[in-house]
Order: structure tokens, then sequence, then C-alpha cells
């Protein structure tokens, strides 16, 4: 299992459309990718459980990568996080 944590910059937080995006980007990796933040955690593969995180600017978001290809797609989700958000 990897993990990182990721602090929000983008002003607008994650809401719909970016849950969109970041939903079709965890897809495309075949391990299990899990958001959590504070208590609550959520299937990145998943646009509800995603935007039910309501992740806003300046809040830490722990990513979770566990399976096949997991040090692949951890340093390319941080990147996409990092890029996009």
């Amino acid at each position: 299992m990897k993990e990182f944590s990721y602090v929000i910059t983008a002003a607008e937080g994650i809401h719909a459309r970016p849950s969109v995006e970041l939903v079709r980007e965890a897809a495309k990796y075949p391990c299990n990718v899990t958001l959590a933040k504070n208590n609550k955690t959520a299937d990145a593969k998943r646009i509800f459980a995603v935007m039910g995180l309501c992740v806003k600017q300046g809040e830490r978001l722990t990513v979770r990568v566990d399976g096949e290809n997991e040090d692949f797609a951890a340093v390319c989700l941080e990147s996409y996080l990092k890029s996009h958000f």
C-alpha cells in the first residue's frame, strides 16, 4: 500500500466537475484508490463518494493506493492532484 497527503490549493476545492475528472483519473489504474479527509473515506472511483467528502481549499486529502501497479498509480495521482488542485 502506498499513501500520500496533499493540501487542496484550488479556491473551489473539489466540487462536482473536478470530482468527475478525479474519478476518471483514478479509474485508469487497476488498483484500489481511497481518499480520506478527517475521519471520512471514499472510493476514488465513485463520483458520489468523492463529492461526499466535500473537500475545500486548505483541507488535507490523504490518498491510499493498494494493489496492482500501486507505485505507478500513486506517482501519477499525486502529480495529477498537484497540477489540478
